[in-house]
């Protein structure tokens, strides 16, 4: 196969350039390597770009991906060339307590471990161990297969917050995660009502199976959410905006919340100190649980990535709907102005093709 491949690396002004960098190696005998063909631009990517961030520069980023196998370690019976993946790029040391129990979403060294590795989608090839590379069914494209990573993130969601049937649920937030928790909760059993401020999101939430929708920037939110509850407030609100949305949104996820009812912190933080006030006497007196929850690994013996796979599989989860928006690896740094100026473009989930 070849030497050299085409890869994204991100410069010192936090932008994108297509370089010509050397193809990842098997590292052991129990590792494969895999032709990109989608990775996904999420969340956490946009809050990366655009921006100086010396950490970052030179390196190769993305984290969400499908292709097909392209090399196998001596060790690797499972998979062969040609077949079709999608990819898990949660990788811990392995040598850790969490990573030992399969929590290797909590390992201290995850993003680390994970950067050198997995976590370069915005290339042609990848590398890693092969039980991070999950068999397509043939009828899972490459464009629905690399949604798996959000609606994985949304499963560990769910089940920190222990979602029961007819549960009175409020998400905030109507990007990809948003809509993947919607999508999950309904299949739960839930009662769902989403919060934006971008009118098409929420247009795609009511078509995805939303009971009530609510433009926040333009709405009384908080006594529609009360009206939807009958009074109460929502059994359980899942915050999915993050980054710097979440001074605003989680104080209002609080103030969603019924008596002992719970937020669950799915949105993401930049590194650091966040300052954010809360009703700490309200939540205290109320009860509220705030639940954080952090990327995902396994339900008791499942993978939720396989999980997450099947459902997609067996058309319970909505994938095609997400996707709006698609551009060449050539045009990255286009791709991200558009994912980036969603009011205007209307992007929810949008993919590059390797």
């Amino acid at each position: 196969m070849e030497t050299n491949m085409k890869a994204a690396v991100k410069t010192a002004d936090g932008k994108f350039d297509l370089q010509n960098v050397d193809v990842p190696a098997i590292l052991q005998p129990d590792w494969v390597i895999a032709r990109v063909r989608v990775a996904g631009i999420c969340g956490t990517d946009l809050r990366h770009w655009n921006k100086a961030e010396e950490a970052l520069t030179g390196k190769i980023m993305g984290h969400e991906l499908a292709g097909e196998i392209v090399a196998t370690g001596e060790d690797v019976k499972h998979l062969q060339p040609g077949d079709r993946v999608v990819i898990e790029t949660l990788l811990g040391d392995d040598t850790c307590e969490w990573c030992k129990v399969q929590q290797y979403n909590l390992c201290p060294h995850l993003y680390e471990v994970r950067m050198k590795t997995l976590s370069q989608a915005f290339a042609q090839f990848v590398a890693g161990p092969s039980r991070k590379f999950y068999k397509l069914p043939d009828h899972v494209s490459f464009e629905e297969a690399t949604l798996l990573d959000t609606f994985s993130v949304c499963h560990h969601a769910l089940q920190l917050s222990k979602l029961q049937l007819n549960d009175k649920v409020a998400i905030i937030g109507a990007g990809p995660i948003g809509l993947g928790q919607l999508q999950l909760a309904k299949l739960a059993g839930a009662d769902v009502i989403v919060t934006d401020v971008v009118d098409a999101s929420l247009e795609l939430a009511r078509e995805l199976g939303a009971d009530m929708v609510i433009n926040s920037s333009k709405e009384d939110s908080y006594q529609q959410v009360k009206e939807f509850t009958l009074g109460r407030g929502a059994d359980i609100v899942f915050e999915c905006a993050g980054g710097p949305s979440i001074p605003t949104t989680l104080p209002q996820a609080v103030s969603f919340s019924r008596i002992r009812g719970k937020v669950v912190i799915v949105g993401g933080f930049d590194p650091g100190v966040t300052n954010i006030g809360l009703e700490w006497q309200h939540i205290q007196m109320s009860e509220i649980q705030l639940v954080p929850s952090a990327s995902y690994a396994y339900r008791d013996i499942y993978p939720e990535m396989q999980i997450c796979l099947d459902l997609l599989a067996k058309g319970q989860l909505n994938a095609k709907k997400m996707i709006t928006h698609s551009f060449p690896l050539e045009e990255i740094n286009k791709a991200f102005q558009v994912a980036q100026d969603k009011e205007s473009t209307h992007a929810v989930f949008v993919a590059l093709n390797i």
